[in-house]
C-alpha cells in the first residue's frame, strides 16, 4: 500500500556527458548552454553564439577534458552522487533519488518514479552551497515545472543555499583540516566557480549594492543576501576561522571563467602568479562543489597544477571535495530535516 505522506529526498547535481563520445558531450553542452540562467543574454544571440562559436569547437577540447577523469562505471560527478543517495537512505530509512539538471538521470524521470511509487512530500536538495542563477535557481524552476507537467500532487520542498550551515562550515574546515597534518601551506586557494558579474547583480534586491564598495560582500543585509560572490566571501571567512588561518594564508579565487566580465581574481592567473609571490606550497579547495567533477579533477588538480608547477611552484595539494562522506551525509540529513512537517 503506498503512504502518499511519506517523504523523498531528491538530491539533484548539475549533470554530465552520457558517455565518452563527442556527440555526446555535444548535446550536454547545447543543452547546458541554452539554458536562458546560465547563458543568460538575449536569445537570438546566446543560439548564435551557441551554434557558431561553441558547439563547432568546444566538444573536442571538452571531450578531451572528460577522458581525463572518466571512471570504469562513468562520470565521476554521477558516480558520487549516486552514492551519496545511497547513503543518505541507508541512514535515514528515507526514500533518496538522484536527478541531473541536465541530462540523465533527470528531474522529469525522477519525478515520474516518484509518483508511480506514491511520494508527494519531496524534499528537494540542489548540491550547491552557494546561491547563483546558474545552479540554485535553474534547478528549482525546472523542478517545479517538471512537476507541473508529470507530478501535479507533488508538495516540493526546497533546501536553500546552505553556505553559512554549521554543518557544512564543519565539514569543509574539517576537511581541509586533514590535509593540513605534517604539512605547511604557504596558502591555501579557495577556489569557487566563477560567474558574470552581471548575474551577481541581477540577485542585488536594491539594485544599488552589488559592487558598489570594496566591502560589499561582508555586508548583512538584502543586496548581499542572495549574492554568490558574497555567500562564497562569507563561507570562506568562516571556514578560514575555524581553521585558526591568518589572513595571509588564504584566498579566494574564481575558475572557469567563460569571457570578459566574471568574477576575479582567476584561479588559473593567480596559480601562475603565486610562485613569483613566494607562494611555491598551497593548496587548493573547490567549495562550490559537493561532488567531485570536470571542474576540479581536470581543471585544478590537472590542469591547475601543471600551471602552478610551470610557474615554478614545488608543492600543490589538491583538497577533494566533500563527496559522499560521513559528515556529507549528516549535512544533508540536517538541512532535511530543518523543512520536514
Amino acid at each position: 500500500m503506498k503512504n502518499f505522506e511519506a517523504p523523498a529526498v531528491l538530491l539533484i547535481n548539475l549533470g554530465s556527458p552520457k558517455d565518452l563520445s563527442k556527440k555526446s558531450v555535444r548535446n550536454y553542452l547545447k543543452v547546458f548552454l541554452s539554458d536562458d540562467y546560465v547563458l543568460d543574454i538575449p536569445k537570438f544571440f546566446q543560439q548564435l553564439l551557441l551554434r557558431l562559436f561553441i558547439l563547432p569547437f568546444r566538444p573536442k577540447s571538452t571531450l578531451h577534458a572528460y577522458e581525463q577523469i572518466w571512471t570504469k562505471q562513468g562520470s565521476p560527478l554521477i558516480i558520487s552522487t549516486v552514492k551519496l543517495a545511497q547513503k543518505l537512505e541507508t541512514k535515514t530509512g528515507w526514500k533518496v533519488s538522484t536527478a541531473m539538471r541536465y541530462e540523465e538521470p533527470s528531474i522529469k524521470d525522477a519525478l515520474i518514479e516518484l509518483k508511480n511509487d506514491g511520494y508527494n512530500n519531496i524534499y528537494a536538495v540542489p548540491l550547491y552551497p552557494h546561491n547563483a542563477m546558474a545552479t540554485v535557481l535553474t534547478t528549482q524552476v525546472e523542478v517545479l515545472e517538471s512537476a507541473k507537467k508529470y507530478h501535479r500532487n507533488a508538495n516540493i520542498k526546497f533546501v536553500e543555499p546552505f553556505y553559512n550551515d554549521s554543518n557544512y562550515i564543519s565539514a569543509m574546515a574539517n576537511s581541509i583540516r586533514s590535509y593540513m597534518v605534517n604539512k605547511d601551506f604557504e596558502k591555501i586557494i579557495f577556489s569557487y566557480h566563477g560567474i558574470p558579474k552581471r548575474q551577481a547583480r541581477k540577485t542585488d534586491e536594491t539594485g544599488m549594492h552589488c559592487f558598489s564598495s570594496s566591502d560589499c560582500c561582508e555586508q548583512n543585509n538584502i543586496g548581499s543576501r542572495d549574492c554568490y560572490k558574497s555567500h562564497t566571501v562569507k563561507a570562506s571567512t568562516k571556514i578560514a576561522e575555524s581553521l585558526g588561518l591568518h589572513e595571509d594564508n588564504w584566498e579566494i579565487a574564481y575558475q572557469s571563467r567563460i569571457g570578459p566580465g566574471w568574477l576575479q581574481p582567476f584561479t588559473d592567473k593567480r596559480l601562475a602568479e603565486l610562485p613569483e609571490e613566494g607562494k611555491k606550497s598551497i593548496a587548493v579547495v573547490c567549495p562550490s562543489f559537493i561532488s567531485d567533477c570536470l571542474e576540479t579533477l581536470e581543471e585544478i588538480d590537472i590542469r591547475g597544477r601543471k600551471t602552478f608547477f610551470d610557474a615554478g611552484g614545488e608543492h600543490m595539494t589538491y583538497i577533494p571535495c566533500l563527496n559522499e562522506s560521513d559528515e556529507t551525509i549528516e549535512l544533508i540529513e540536517n538541512l532535511v530535516k530543518k523543512i520536514l512537517k
